[in-house]
């Protein structure tokens, strides 16, 4: 049945033929990459990235263990309805399946990976926002941090992905939860998410006040910005 799903998505996505950027905006400029089209119309591999088979490991050193036992994940600001879910209440949620491919930063991409979680948009609901949220920011338990517009955000293909490839998400990996952000490189989804924080202005996260972008565009190559953060 999975791999049903995973032909009868593909051909779905494929079939969309407008070049869609996070938040559903359409490019307002050249994009740059090869082959394609990917599940959302853009050539399937950014400008400067290579495709790797394997899932690198990047973090900021630390890798809490979280058992699911404890595991919550917090959910407030500019909302109707502030909320904190346990494991049993996530899993709860309405589960979602894709297939998104995944960019780092640091140039490679990894295709076609197969999630599950629930959708961010799904949490937004439940939220219940008030007209003022228009960003959100993201905390994990590792003390990361990172934000996107809102519009970004509620993008179908934005997850809170607690199984990858048919398993659950791996501890190095941000498990048992992290976000991805497909249209996105991959630093602005939080691995370990323990905090969602709707925001009326932005709030920019860790690398984004250490010299990498805050609007993260692969099709861009939109990579660096000057950094706020410096000499640390």
């Amino acid at each position: 049945m999975f791999n049903q799903f995973n032909k009868n998505l593909i051909k779905a996505k494929i079939n969309k033929s407008k070049r869609i950027l996070s938040g559903g905006q359409e490019p307002t400029k050249e994009v740059q990459g090869t082959g394609g089209p990917n599940y959302h119309g853009m050539p399937k591999l950014p400008i400067g990235q290579r495709q790797v088979p394997n899932w690198p490991v990047l973090d900021l050193g630390i890798q809490p263990d979280i058992p699911l036992a404890t595991w919550q994940l917090a959910v407030y600001g500019e909302i109707e309805n502030p909320f904190a879910l346990n494991w049993k209440e996530f899993m709860a949620l309405p589960q979602y399946k894709d297939i998104s491919d995944f960019h780092c930063v640091t140039t490679w991409s990894r295709m076609d990976n197969h999630w599950e979680g629930v959708q961010l948009k799904t949490i937004a609901e439940k939220a219940k926002l008030k007209s003022m949220a228009k960003f959100v920011y993201f905390t994990g338990y590792d003390g990361y941090s990172t934000n996107l517009k809102l519009e970004e955000a509620l993008d179908e293909d934005v997850m809170l992905v607690h199984r990858w490839e048919n398993a659950p998400l791996p501890k190095e990996h941000g498990g048992p939860v992290r976000v991805i952000v497909p249209r996105k490189y991959a630093w602005k989804g939080s691995k370990w998410v323990k905090e969602i924080i709707f925001l009326s202005q932005d709030k920019l996260g860790f690398w984004e006040l250490r010299g990498y972008s805050n609007s993260a565009e692969p099709w861009y190559d939109d990579r660096y910005a000057e950094p706020i953060l410096e000499n640390e």
